[in-house]
């Protein structure tokens, strides 16, 4: 007798986790890691090839993206300190801006593990598309933000080190 069909399909899931915990122990909300990684493709077939983010780096500078929580426009949680692309892909430091609830939540979520993506927000202005293998090569894009994501469409753009927050003392209590 053969089981009945499930409802829904059964999809097999991934999991990636960090090779270690996240660390460095600090007051000031800052993070550091991965936006981007050159020459691997995403969840959606885009492999950012390396130089794609130089011009606009050049024209905005880190003031001039934007840190956002999950691409929401409405939802700025700190800003960049450095972007910078090195030979491994797009590296980024930030701070959190802890005055904001939402900046104090994310820091303790990536504190303990439970956030840590990061992914780009972006125009394409050149690429080409690869028929053979579906893959699309940006070659230059106008970046405009990158955000925390739960789930980040390169799996390997990640944070690899949070500063934390100290707990208040009992004197601001008083």
């Amino acid at each position: 007798m053969r089981a009945p069909m499930p409802r829904y399909p059964v999809m097999a899931r991934e999991a990636k986790f960090l090779a270690q915990p996240l660390a460095r122990i600090e007051p000031d909300g800052a993070f550091e890691g991965y936006a981007s990684l050159f020459r691997i493709a995403d969840l959606g077939k885009d492999v950012v090839e390396p130089g794609a983010f130089r011009e606009s780096l050049g024209r905005r500078g880190a003031a001039g993206i934007r840190m956002l929580w999950q691409h929401d426009p409405t939802e700025p949680i700190g800003r960049w300190l450095e972007l910078r692309e090195d030979s491994r892909g797009l590296h980024v430091r930030g701070r959190l801006s802890l005055a904001v609830a939402r900046a104090r939540e994310l820091h303790a979520l990536m504190r303990d593990g439970a956030v840590d993506g990061l992914s780009i927000g972006f125009r394409s202005q050149r690429a080409r598309s690869e028929p053979r293998t579906g893959l699309r090569r940006l070659e230059k894009v106008d970046l405009w933000e990158i955000s925390l994501v739960t789930f980040p469409m390169l799996p390997q753009a990640r944070i690899s080190a949070v500063k934390a927050l100290r707990p208040p003392s009992r004197a601001a209590f008083a």
